[in-house]
């Protein structure tokens, strides 16, 4: 268990950093100040340092700056007793690939009155699969994060939070969301290579692994209780959300099980 007033950094992407999640701490990060790390350190009365960043790859994490911000990793010192990691998808295009699928396919719906040509060239923009390489690599610079963060903090804490599932039994094609019966399983596909990826990493690293993929399922887009956002048009700033992340229930599943981790 980690001590009362420790210090905890967050690391990762949007899938932590919670874009659309009133309130918002970092406009230009599209980070929560209910996201899970700040949920997790409110519980356990953590000092928090939170440099999620939504778009962010495990480079932004390692050496990249991103926008005006530095490299993730700089906020891990010797001090450090916690740290999380959510990051990887966007290696892959992993939720870029589902929101542009989706976008292309709601475009082409009224572009079926040019003809079903236009609309079939419109849907053939996306590219759903990636090949073994890519989630090799995206297992690799995980695993590389993890080494970097035991270099900086040889005693931290390091867990690695992979991705809530969008996608599970309840989620139907066209209905629940705007991809067809062929591009909905290869999504799905995507998520548990993803998976894959982080298992791989925590087994090679010796990192902590807080598989919330595989509880989340149940609780995906088009359940009773989803855990993250289905597909819209209109922004948070107009009533609406970041289509296919967390929401706050999905952000407090999230800290439960990462919680629950801690106090094994």
């Amino acid at each position: 268990m980690i001590s009362t007033g420790s210090r905890y950094v967050a690391l990762g992407s949007s899938f932590a950093a919670g874009p659309g999640i009133a309130p918002v701490v970092d406009k230009a990060a599209g980070r929560s100040g209910r996201n899970y790390p700040h949920l997790v350190a409110e519980r356990l009365g953590l000092d928090l340092v939170d440099v999620t960043y939504s778009g962010a790859t495990t480079a932004h994490l390692l050496t990249d700056r991103q926008d005006e911000a530095a490299p993730q990793l700089e906020a891990v010192g010797p001090d450090t007793a916690l740290v999380t990691v959510t990051a990887g998808g966007n290696d892959l295009e992993y939720i870029g690939a589902f929101v542009r699928g989706s976008l292309m396919n709601t475009l082409a719906k009224p572009a079926t009155l040019l003809g079903r040509r236009v609309a079939n060239r419109i849907r053939a923009r996306v590219s759903y699969l990636r090949d073994d390489a890519a989630y090799d690599a995206a297992a690799a610079h995980l695993a590389e994060v993890v080494g970097a963060i035991r270099d900086r903090a040889p005693s931290a804490r390091i867990l690695l939070v992979d991705y809530l599932a969008v996608v599970g039994p309840a989620t139907r094609p066209r209905l629940d969301v705007p991809l067809n019966e062929e591009q909905l399983p290869s999504i799905a596909l995507m998520a548990d290579r993803l998976a894959g990826a982080f298992a791989t990493a925590a087994e090679k690293s010796g990192a902590e692994l807080v598989a919330i993929s595989g509880p989340s399922k149940e609780h995906a887009v088009g359940s009773a209780e989803p855990w993250t956002t289905g597909f819209g048009l209109r922004p948070p700033a107009l009533g609406g959300s970041v289509p296919y992340h967390p929401n706050e229930a999905g952000m407090a599943a999230v800290a439960d099980h990462v919680v629950r981790q801690l106090e094994r």
